[in-house]
């Protein structure tokens, strides 16, 4: 049910946002942005990557000043009264605006004071620390000698890890959890700071979806005691299910505030200005070519558990795209992980054009035409410090050097051609690849492998956490990829876009593939009938009859 939460209707505001402005070189992040949040409802803030959604948050949590515009809260107590805007320290200054106070957010634990909590989509968790310590980061309660008090910090992490519903010990290093526990872990170090105001980035992105079904218990159960939560999705469906209110940026501007539950293909206009007809373009190719990839047997034993995967079996045609689906845990990155040489594994062949690759040898894999863009593509697939030319030139050093020296001339041409052909959102070359949005950063991922003119191309989640304009445009580049010849192999998490973007699709469940379904057999249904399948499961033959048989259960 959409609208203000009925046991604080119309809520009392909790925070407003006027007219903010912020530039960095180059490039007008936000250009007079307004928001305002009442308690006891989930204002989403939605916009394509760049629009200034990450810009506005940072503002909010004190890693960015505003150079014009104010922001104010209930009751700010941010570093006690500020002596104007150029106050050295952060604070708030009384103004007659419906007893909300100015506050001038210099740091994170301004924010903190004031009641407001951020759950980034990059955690800010410390590896080698366990859960209770990364709870209390910085705040750890103490005994009456100063210590700290592990006994009461482990209880307190205890309750809170029960509120999330997340079943790990307090003692568990967080270097040992998965994505998804870590997110569970972010929202539990935010409920312990008792914030009024939580901002949550992309919260389910890397979640199943009973994982978002307890995330969104959990964001109802803050709402209806009150808290103001900020919620950041590009799953356009989420929206009617949790929100009360949207307010759309795009290009740095606040374009509209519309309720929750305005219709999807209208807040797609919002968002990036145009209609979009198809949200899956996806052009088939008449009749697929000879095969590109060709794996058989692949096996990687693990511990007593059970292998990480066993017989994985498929090929890979010219022009098409094949899905890789299945649960989170199934073995689908470790598979093409393998695959490109990064992993090892213990048994079996991949072949490419019919001669099979080295074991463990990413040079060889790319010699021969593979590309892989990784999940993880801050960590992995980009160098965030390095510039948008060296990110692109990076995979095709060898070539642009001559002699042990780079032609840097060649590579300005080359990065600037496909950062051109990809319509990358940037300053210039020069621009460091962590200041980009995470669509762009996408793009220059994908575009670096376009320079060494990859065959084929591994995509694992390639539009995770970017918005549906950008999601576009890479399901565009997918079609010119594959009508060119080249093939494509795709992860996704998001089934929709692995129904809409497969020419076949393959399903794997815990570490084997449980069966091939081509596209006309391929429903949500037929697909987790698959991922849902033990591992010894009687169906051993992964062929499109097995499939079909599969499929008509439902």
């Amino acid at each position: 049910m959409t609208g203000v939460n009925d046991d604080v209707p119309g809520g009392r505001q909790l925070l407003c946002v006027e007219g903010v402005t912020k530039s960095f070189p180059g490039v007008r992040a936000l250009d007079g942005v307004d928001l305002t949040l009442r308690a006891g409802e989930v204002h989403v803030l939605l916009g394509e990557n760049g629009a200034g959604k990450s810009t506005l948050i940072k503002m909010l949590s004190g890693a960015h000043r505003p150079e014009a515009g104010r922001i104010l809260v209930a009751g700010g107590q941010a570093g006690g009264q500020a002596t104007g805007q150029d106050s050295g320290q952060g604070g708030t200054r009384e103004v007659p605006h419906d007893g909300l106070q100015e506050v001038h957010i210099r740091s994170a634990q301004d924010a903190e004071r004031l009641g407001i909590a951020t759950i980034y989509q990059e955690f800010n968790l410390v590896p080698g620390m366990t859960v209770a310590e990364n709870i209390f980061l910085g705040r750890q309660p103490r005994t009456r000698l100063g210590l700290v008090d592990r006994r009461t910090m482990r209880a307190r992490a205890a309750e809170l890890l029960r509120r999330v519903r997340l079943d790990v010990s307090p003692d568990t290093p967080v270097c040992e959890l998965g994505i998804a526990r870590l997110q569970m872990v972010e929202i539990a170090k935010a409920l312990s700071l008792d914030a009024r105001v939580l901002i949550m980035d992309e919260p389910t992105a890397v979640l199943t979806s009973e994982e978002v079904e307890t995330l969104f218990e959990i964001v109802r159960e803050l709402r209806d005691a009150g808290v103001g939560i900020i919620f950041i999705t590009h799953h356009l469906e989420e929206i009617g299910v949790l929100g009360d209110r949207v307010t759309v940026l795009r290009d740095g501007r606040s374009v509209q505030e519309v309720p929750a539950a305005t219709d999807p293909d209208e807040l797609i206009r919002l968002m990036v200005g145009r209609d979009i007809a198809e949200q899956y373009p996806r052009q088939r190719p008449d009749e697929p070519g000879a095969p590109l990839l060709r794996v058989r047997g692949l096996t990687r034993h693990g511990a007593a558990a059970g292998p990480v995967f066993e017989g994985i079996d498929f090929e890979v045609r010219a022009g098409e795209v094949v899905g890789l689906a299945g649960l989170v845990g199934a073995g689908r990155t470790e598979v093409v992980r393998a695959i490109f040489g990064v992993d090892r594994y213990d048994a079996g062949t991949v072949e490419i054009d019919g001669k099979e690759l080295a074991r463990g040898d990413v040079r060889a894999a790319m010699r021969a035409g593979l590309g892989l863009v990784p999940e993880d593509r801050k960590g992995q697939g980009l160098v965030l410090d390095a510039s948008l030319q060296d990110n692109l030139t990076l995979a095709r050093l060898d070539r642009d050097t001559r002699g042990g020296l780079v032609d840097r001339g060649a590579q300005r041409r080359e990065a600037a051609a496909v950062a051109e052909r990809l319509q990358v959102r940037m300053s210039g070359l020069g621009q460091r690849a962590g200041t980009l949005s995470g669509g762009n950063q996408q793009k220059i991922v994908i575009g670096k492998w376009l320079l060494t003119d990859a065959r084929l191309l591994i995509l694992d989640e390639p539009t995770r956490g970017i918005d549906v304009g950008a999601k576009v445009e890479i399901y565009q580049l997918i079609n010119e990829l594959t009508a060119s010849g080249r093939a494509v192999l795709m992860i996704s998490s998001d089934l929709p876009e692995v129904l809409g973007m497969s020419d076949r699709v393959l399903v794997m469940s815990q570490g084997r593939l449980a069966g091939e379904l081509p596209v006309e057999a391929a429903t949500q249904d037929a697909v987790m009938e698959l991922a849902l399948q033990a591992p010894d499961h009687p169906s051993t033959k992964h062929n499109d009859e097995s499939a079909m048989e599969g499929s008509d259960v439902h």
